[in-house]
């Protein structure tokens, strides 16, 4: 009988341990409800420590963020802009003439000596080998000196107006710049054959040369002194310093 009382409190026991057991589940359970919902999770810590160890948190990750606007305006102030290209010097690659070069060209026409500013004569004949030349001389009369370069326009005329012949071809190279000192003079070569040295008819004479200086829109006219072009041939050379007679 005793025996049998011992075994009834051991099961007591073991079901009141049990009783014990599975009310602390129960309230294990009820601890995880909605409060346990709004606790920071255990999965949620290795996030904490890789920002951590990357040295950022949230006033880090803050502070980034301007600096990487800063560092796209930055590189959007330095894209080239869509105007033109400056060049190493910072002058612009589109060419432009200087304030030098402007005024070379001015001076080198207010330099040229004008029809105003010059007498204008036919020189003696040079006849030779067939050939005939007369200088076609340019006095400057001004009171400054003045420059004359190239070719002059030559024609010869009557004293009414009308043409004889064409007008003289060029003949031979530009040459240089003629510098005049006033009543200093400067010539062209007018070139014509004699009669007979070809078989094309020689022009009618003329009485008068009309000419338009270098560089010039201004014409002057001279005595003509007889000239008559013969065999097709009348050309002048640009002019040189001196007036060869």
């Amino acid at each position: 009988m005793s025996l049998t009382i011992k075994m009834l409190g051991r099961g007591r026991r073991v079901a009141a341990g049990s009783l014990i057991v599975v009310a602390a589940l129960a309230l294990t359970a009820c601890e995880g409800g909605p409060d346990a919902a709004s606790r920071p999770s255990s999965a949620a810590a290795p996030a904490t420590s890789h920002d951590k160890a990357s040295g950022g948190d949230k006033t880090s990750h803050g502070s980034a963020q301007p600096s990487a606007a800063k560092e796209q305006s930055t590189a959007a102030a330095q894209k080239p802009s869509a105007k033109a290209v400056a060049s190493p010097g910072g002058k612009p690659t589109g060419k432009a003439p200087s304030a030098a070069e402007a005024h070379t060209s001015t001076t080198a026409a207010s330099d040229r000596c004008t029809a105003a500013n010059m007498s204008l004569r036919l020189g003696a004949s040079d006849a030779g080998a067939g050939n005939i030349r007369y200088p076609l001389v340019f006095t400057n009369k001004g009171k400054k000196a003045c420059s004359l370069r190239g070719f002059p326009g030559v024609s010869l005329i009557n004293r009414d107006g009308s043409a004889v012949g064409k007008p003289a071809t060029r003949e031979g190279g530009a040459g240089g710049a003629v510098r005049l000192q006033p009543g200093q003079s400067a010539h062209a070569l007018l070139h014509t054959l004699n009669e007979g040295v070809s078989d094309t008819p020689c022009w009618a004479k003329s009485q008068l040369v009309f000419v338009y200086p270098p560089g010039s829109k201004e014409s002057m006219t001279t005595g003509s002194r007889g000239l008559r072009v013969c065999g097709g041939r009348f050309d002048v050379t640009a002019v040189t310093a001196g007036s060869l007679g």
